[in-house]
Order: C-alpha cells, then sequence, then structure tokens
C-alpha cells in the first residue's frame, strides 16, 4: 500500500480486509452459509452480519466519537450526533456471493457533513482494492487510476443493475436499458452496484446507470469515480444523488450522454417527459396485446397442420403491466 493514504482510509482499508477474510473463508464451503430473505429477492447471509461486525468494531477502535450507518444493523452504533458518518455495505452482492458467482465487494465510506470525503471498496476474490480521498485521486492498489478517455456512446461498455424488487417498473426499466443497448457498444449487469462504479472510476466500464440504490450501495463508489475524473449524478444530472436512489456516472462526456437519454425517466422529470413515458409504454403494450390474442384464438387444428419454421416463430405473451415504484425509507434518512 503506499505511504501517502490518509490515517482514516487506512483504518478503512484495515476494516474492508477483516470483512474480506471473513468472505473469503465463507466461500469455500457456500453450502454451509445461512441465508435469509429480508423482502423479496433480498437476501442476507450470517456472513453479511460477521463481516459488518468487523468493519464496525475496527473503525469504531479508531474513531469511538463516529457514527455508523449500515445496511445490516442501520444507525444503532457509534455516536448518531457526529458530523462524522461511516456508510457501510459490508457484502455488495449478496446474491452473487451465496450462487458462487464471485462478484462482490466490501464497500466503506466516510461522509462529513454530509459530504463523502474518503471510500473503500474491497474485492476480496481478487484482492482488488480501490481507495480514494476527496482531492487526493482514486487508485486501484498502488496505481492511479482515472475514467475512461471514450466520447462516443456507440463505443462505450456501459453497467447496469435490473430490478428486482417488489414494486419496480419492469416495463419502464427494460425501455430504459433498450435506448442504451441500442447506442452503445453493449451493456453489463455484474450485480455489485459499489463494484460497478468502482470500474467506471478504473476504465473498465464508460458509464453506469442503476434505480432503487441505497447509499451504501453508492457513497464510496461514487467518490471513486469523481477522484478519476468523472461525474456523478442523479437521472437529471443534479449532484445531489445519494439518497434519491437513482445514479447516474461516467466519464465527462460519456456521463451527458447519459443523462440526456435518461433524464426522462427520473422521478424528478419534467410532467411532459414523464407523460411520453407512459405513453410510449402503453403503445409498446397495446401494439402487443393484438399478437398474444390472436394467438389465443387460433384454432388447434390450424396449429397442428401449420408447419414450424424456426423457435423464432413462435408467439411471443403480451408483457406484463408496470407496476407503480415503491420508495424506501431508508433512502429518506439524512445524515
Amino acid at each position: 500500500m503506499s505511504l501517502n493514504l490518509h490515517p482514516m482510509i487506512n483504518v478503512a482499508v484495515k476494516a474492508a480486509r477483516a470483512a474480506g477474510n471473513i468472505i473469503n473463508r465463507a466461500a469455500l464451503d457456500i453450502e454451509s452459509v445461512r441465508v435469509s430473505q429480508k423482502k423479496a429477492n433480498d437476501f442476507v447471509t450470517e456472513v453479511d452480519h460477521a463481516a459488518e461486525k468487523a468493519i464496525i468494531d475496527t473503525l469504531l477502535a479508531a474513531y469511538p466519537g463516529h457514527a455508523i450507518w449500515a445496511e445490516e444493523s442501520g444507525r444503532e452504533h457509534g455516536a448518531q450526533d457526529s458530523e462524522f458518518v461511516w456508510i457501510i455495505d459490508p457484502l455488495d452482492g449478496t446474491t452473487n456471493f451465496i450462487h458462487g458467482l464471485p462478484i462482490y465487494c466490501v464497500s466503506i465510506a466516510l461522509a462529513v457533513k454530509g459530504k463523502v470525503e474518503q471510500a473503500v471498496v474491497y474485492d476480496p476474490t481478487r484482492n482488488d482494492l480501490f481507495t480514494a480521498t476527496k482531492g487526493r485521486g482514486a487508485f486501484l492498489n498502488d496505481r492511479r487510476i482515472r475514467v475512461s478517455k471514450r466520447t462516443e456512446l456507440k463505443g462505450c461498455l456501459i453497467s447496469t443493475g435490473f430490478p428486482f424488487r417488489d414494486g419496480d417498473n419492469f416495463q419502464e426499466y427494460l425501455a430504459m436499458v433498450g435506448e442504451v443497448m441500442q447506442r452503445t457498444a453493449g451493456i453489463r449487469r455484474p450485480g455489485a452496484a459499489a463494484l460497478d462504479l468502482a470500474y467506471v472510476a478504473a476504465g473498465y466500464t464508460d458509464g453506469f446507470f442503476e434505480r432503487g440504490l441505497q447509499p451504501w450501495d453508492v457513497a464510496a463508489g461514487s467518490l471513486l469515480v469523481t477522484e478519476a475524473g468523472g461525474l456523478v449524478g442523479n437521472f437529471t444530472g443534479e449532484a445531489d444523488y445519494l439518497d434519491q436512489q437513482e445514479c447516474i456516472a461516467g466519464a465527462p462526456r460519456v456521463y451527458g450522454q447519459l443523462v440526456g437519454m435518461l433524464g426522462k425517466y427520473s422521478k424528478f422529470a419534467s410532467a411532459g417527459d414523464k407523460a411520453a413515458v407512459r405513453q410510449a409504454a402503453a403503445s409498446t403494450l397495446s401494439q402487443a396485446a393484438p399478437q398474444a390474442s390472436t394467438a389465443d384464438t387460433t384454432p388447434a387444428k390450424t396449429l397442428a397442420t401449420t408447419p414450424v419454421a424456426s423457435p423464432e416463430s413462435a408467439t411471443t405473451p403480451a408483457p406484463a403491466a408496470a407496476l407503480p415504484a415503491e420508495p424506501s425509507a431508508a433512502s429518506d434518512a439524512p445524515f
């Protein structure tokens, strides 16, 4: 490690590595890990809890007067009236972890008076350590990192996360992904937002967007991106994104193009933009419905005598109607 790291980063690194050791040991025998479900498709394991405890113990041993805001235990530890708040995701990518898919990380950030000033994202599988201190740049292990130099979307690789919660608007998300796919070199969905942001900072991907994220998902990764020369904001390009459950990040010109494309899907978009999105979704559904109806009324005898040329000729049922978004109470909590 570099000898010029901020003292608080050194403590956060120690905490992240302690959590990483717990995660790596558990990964050797995934089948024995106890898993429970917080909500639909939202899992937590005994490893999350053990890793979080190791992080909190390490941080409070060094800074007993600081506050803790952690994914699993919330705000029950530390001095909650402190201006120094550690924002922790002990295992970002839990679903990947319980399936043995080695894409997950530890995320630790320090916010001072509501602004993130220190960040650590640690990938225990690859032993990749991403660090950033406000004003001092971003690093991967001992190497300074920068966002990519690409400026045109058509050559860009963009990462995202797919909706998985009850109440998520799946139809609208498909529309967003469809727009991005047609104008870029490709989309990736790794499954760990903090690592997605670290990869934008390192220039591995050119941009990132996702909705439904919590502060512990984006706090550390967002500082990595900005210290690597990138931009982070909500879907309309505003910098006050941390607790707004929508995030776009990327190299500056890529970020601007993503905001221009996805801004109409923001919960802060104008009434006109929202109406246009709803109208487009309704049009898509109405076009698909007659095809499904025709398939349902085709006589069985006709189907039996009609040759099937290819799998693509099979009828696809109409997509389900969009569900209303359901805000999370956790995202409304101030520092």
